[in-house]
């Protein structure tokens, strides 16, 4: 019986010395774990996952990246500390798209020196009209096309008048009257010379002894036919334009200026003035005008300067650019930006400037542009020196913040403002023409959603992204190229997706740019309309294009297939 008590005692003695040796250590091994675990939670807060293809996909958790299915990486900054207008892209997504940023400065380059755009126009100051001195009947014309050139006395077309007819037969009777009665031949040879008829051509007459009937018009100025203002066979009255002709020994040279330039301007400055068509040739002159008078739909006045056209080689139309030296300008506090900064959403001047020099933090900025310098731009408001700007890679950068839900070129919050119908642009004919066919890839594209077809959307995105890459872009504008770029971005989205959700996300922004190039088509061949569901795009409201009255919603499917309304029509019914 001792035995088993001495055998107990020497049990509960090992038991307590174990846990006195293991047991606290253990509790502190417990406790660090439990630390490191809630140090490793804090660290994932705010952690966004990215996919290393497609920069543009920020989410909270990691997963398979809904474009193209590759695991997502962890974003190298979270979106801790940063604004509703704000979004971060990975340093490895700045290096796939080639985003470049730069650091504002002044103007050291063009420092004094003001930059204009315009035209060479004529010189209405030596544009003159040729007229009718008779009125009748228009039997030929020696000059039938513009561009012609005309010398003074050159016949230019004969015409049958009636009055004239009736003139020379009083002409011939008071002939043979002038000895008795030289007061009546005299009154009569007056009224011919009223028509311009000089001595050579009435003596003919007289000499002749007969009546022409059809009578010769003769240039009484020299110069290059700007307009033909009649046909043979038209009749005339005394005095009506047959063709204005132009002098263009010299030509105008006119420019349009801003407000804000206007009082760096004024009459006599030397302006330097250089043509498209010779890059190589300066042409010096001083201003000779500067309109009074501010246009106020552009905001812009006319700056005009006179130049010599030795052998013609300045013809009306040709695109020109001014330079004047004005000490006004070399100010140090005055901002230049590149033009690849700049996106143009019509009415607006956007940019994106890096908030943060350490992290890729971006921000949409809207500023005001003044004169533009070269490649450059000034910059009147919206932007202080010292801040980093994306120079490179901005329609990459705008994509992203629209894909993130952030300010951007065409997201939600700015069509708020500027609807996608009501934007302005000029579409050359042929572009129009061309532009038909990817819209009815579009339509495709919309009617797939509509059926909530993945595949068919696929599908119809990349036979719309053919069709897109084989426009002529050449004669487009910065903002419409802008615009085709982000069109081109979200059909590669959609084609390459399998998740019918995320097809649609990009079908928001997809629309909104398709928008922007329906609302201008002149010539649609049939009738469109601009529709719109409130409570797409996570109740923000999407628009898109169908060819129906009849609401088919390609964001809801089934779902809610009649959800929207009408907001536009396009072509007409």
């Amino acid at each position: 019986m001792k035995k088993y008590i001495i055998y107990i005692g020497i049990l509960l003695s090992g038991l307590l010395l174990g846990y006195l040796f293991f047991g606290t250590n253990a509790e502190e091994r417990a406790g660090e774990n439990t630390s490191r675990n809630d140090e490793h939670e804090n660290e994932n807060i705010g952690q966004m996952w990215t996919c290393s293809m497609h920069p543009q996909i920020m989410q909270p958790e990691p997963g398979d990246c809904p474009i193209c299915g590759m695991d997502l990486v962890p974003s190298e900054s979270g979106t801790s500390g940063l604004s509703a207008e704000q979004f971060s892209l990975t340093e490895n997504a700045m290096a796939l798209a080639n985003i470049q940023t730069t650091r504002v400065g002044g103007t050291e380059e063009n420092s004094g020196k003001l930059t204009l755009s315009g035209k060479i126009r004529i010189n209405e100051e030596a544009n003159a009209v040729q007229s009718s001195y008779f009125g009748g009947r228009i039997e030929r014309l020696n000059i039938n096309t513009t561009g012609e050139q005309v010398n003074r006395g050159q016949l230019l077309g004969t015409i049958y008048s009636p009055e004239l007819v009736s003139a020379q037969q009083e002409l011939l009777t008071a002939a043979r009257l002038k000895e008795n009665q030289p007061a009546l031949y005299k009154a009569v040879r007056n009224k011919l010379k009223l028509w311009k008829l000089s001595d050579k051509q009435i003596d003919a007459i007289e000499n002749s002894g007969s009546v022409r009937e059809n009578f010769p018009i003769y240039a009484t100025l020299g110069g290059t036919v700007t307009e033909k203002l009649v046909q043979e066979g038209d009749y005339v009255e005394q005095g009506q334009p047959l063709y204005k002709i132009a002098n263009l020994n010299t030509v105008w040279a006119v420019f349009d200026a801003y407000e804000n330039q206007i009082s760096s301007l004024e009459e006599g400055q030397e302006i330097s003035i250089t043509i498209n068509s010779f890059p190589n040739r300066e042409f010096v002159s001083e201003i000779s005008f500067v309109d009074p008078l501010l246009n106020s739909s552009t905001r812009t006045i006319r700056v005009r300067a006179e130049l010599e056209n030795e052998n013609n080689v300045l013809r009306p139309g040709m695109f020109v650019e001014g330079n004047i030296a004005t000490a006004q300008m070399a100010n140090s506090e005055n901002i230049s930006i590149p033009k690849s900064a700049v996106l143009w959403t019509g009415e607006r001047s956007l940019i994106y400037v890096q908030t943060s020099p350490e992290k890729p933090v971006f921000e949409m900025r809207e500023v005001q542009l003044g004169t533009q310098t070269g490649n450059s731009y000034m910059v009147v408001a919206g932007l202080q020196l010292g801040e980093e700007i994306v120079v490179n890679g901005t329609f990459t950068v705008d994509a992203a913040a629209q894909l993130q839900g952030k300010p951007s070129m065409m997201n939600s919050d700015i069509m708020e403002k500027e609807k996608p119908g009501n934007m302005k642009m000029q579409l050359p004919e042929t572009f129009q023409k061309d532009f038909t066919t990817v819209l009815d890839a579009y339509l495709d594209l919309k009617n797939a959603l509509v059926s909530s077809n993945i595949e068919g959307a696929r599908a119809a995105a990349f036979e719309m992204l053919q069709e897109l890459q084989s426009l002529k872009t050449t004669n487009l504008e910065t903002m419409e190229v802008s615009h085709l770029e982000k069109i081109k971005t979200m059909l590669v989205g959609i084609s390459e997706n399998n998740q019918l959700e995320n097809q649609r996300d990009h079908f928001v922004i997809l629309s909104e740019n398709m928008l922007a190039f329906v609302s201008n088509m002149d010539n649609l061949n049939k009738t469109l309309y601009m529709q719109r569901c409130p409570m797409a795009n996570n109740n923000k409201g999407a628009y898109w294009i169908s060819e129906i009255k009849e609401i088919r919603n390609p964001y809801f499917g089934e779902a809610m297939l009649g959800c929207g309304e009408i907001k536009k029509t396009f072509g007409g019914e």
